[in-house]
């Protein structure tokens, strides 16, 4: 009596080698995850320590903020990060601390949309530190509900662009004392777009979440030129990033995310298509840590490597009208630090 064949019913191997298809799925495969690697974008590559070095991380509680602090952290950095919530923001210092092996990730407090609260913050800061070697404007709001802040501001105007400026003067003196020094401020392309209403700077008449959104971005890159060339000389260095698109907070308001519906079945192709904030760290990283970046002053960096600014942006009396509008707006007159 013959024994039954163990193969018998099953395809045959030889046939699956004369078929195309596993070679077009396989094609099919590689292409998908080269795009995939593509979209990520590029990668900072250096291996400098960053001991002693102290830095200051806007909105370092999630996103690329958090990124951006646990990758200086892990290179032995002292790292303070603020965001609105006292309890988030211990919260994740405690996480941080185990993931990055390093007990010198500190929280302070600071809501960007009040001046108070930032001039808090820059108290606090002072007290426990002496120097600063990297200031970086992570923080922000995006397409939002048009909403006036307590200091009487349209909120992503003064989250954005006002905030950052009172700040970057009340901590200039420990900037130019720990020289080297950067400061980086994280921008979008929708500058390009924006318009400066000085007849409406908080949009009363006509507010759009974009014209909004622009308008806020416009201002912190004209503010960034004109920093870099008051700089000059001072051994402090601007740099403004372009992180690209990537999956964050920061578009919560976006229509795609305001249905769970929605959100839920763009969200494969949301992740195919957009960074993730380790992702969007990377040119932060580049224009902080870079050898080049450090030469370098006023210049606008995108998937680590120098791009042009937008020609609406090369206008030396829109930058001087805006610092000088500016200065009023936060009341930093009295400070003097740079006139």
């Amino acid at each position: 009596m013959s024994r039954p064949n163990p193969l018998e019913g099953l395809p045959n191997p030889e046939a699956l080698y004369e078929s195309w298809w596993p070679i077009i799925i396989a094609f099919a495969i590689g292409i998908g995850y080269a795009l995939r690697q593509y979209m990520r974008g590029a990668r900072c590559m250096t291996d400098l320590k960053l001991t002693g070095k102290v830095a200051i991380i806007t909105g370092g509680t999630k996103g690329i903020g958090k990124w951006t602090a646990l990758d200086m952290a892990k290179r032995g950095a002292r790292i303070y990060i603020c965001g609105k919530n006292k309890e988030e923001g211990e919260k994740c210092v405690e996480e941080m601390r185990t993931t990055a092996k390093n007990e010198t990730i500190f929280f302070i407090p600071c809501d960007l949309r009040s001046f108070k609260a930032v001039r808090d913050f820059v108290e606090a800061f002072k007290k426990k530190e002496t120097t600063l070697h990297y200031l970086i404007h992570n923080a922000a709001v995006m397409m939002c509900p048009r909403e006036v802040t307590e200091d009487n501001f349209e909120s992503q105007f003064q989250v954005n662009f006002l905030s950052p400026f009172l700040l970057t003067h009340l901590l200039l003196d420990m900037l130019k004392s720990s020289k080297p020094s950067r400061i980086i401020n994280l921008v979008a392309p929708a500058y390009s777009l924006g318009e400066l209403k000085w007849d409406d700077i908080n949009l009363e008449k006509d507010y759009t979440t974009s014209a909004g959104f622009g308008q806020s971005k416009l201002a912190l890159v004209l503010f960034g030129i004109d920093l870099a060339q008051r700089l000059d000389r001072e051994g402090v260095s601007v740099h403004q990033v372009l992180p690209g698109i990537a999956k964050t907070k920061i578009y919560r308001h976006m229509p795609f995310q305001q249905s769970g519906f929605i959100a839920m079945s763009f969200a494969p192709i949301t992740w195919f298509l957009m960074k993730t904030a380790d992702d969007g760290a990377q040119t932060v990283l580049y224009a902080a840590l870079s050898e080049l970046a450090g030469k370098t002053s006023g210049l606008l960096y995108k998937e680590c490597a120098i791009t042009e600014y937008d020609d609406k942006v090369k206008n030396d009396d829109l930058q001087k009208k805006l610092w000088s509008e500016a200065m009023k707006m936060t009341n930093i007159k009295e400070f003097g630090v740079i006139e």
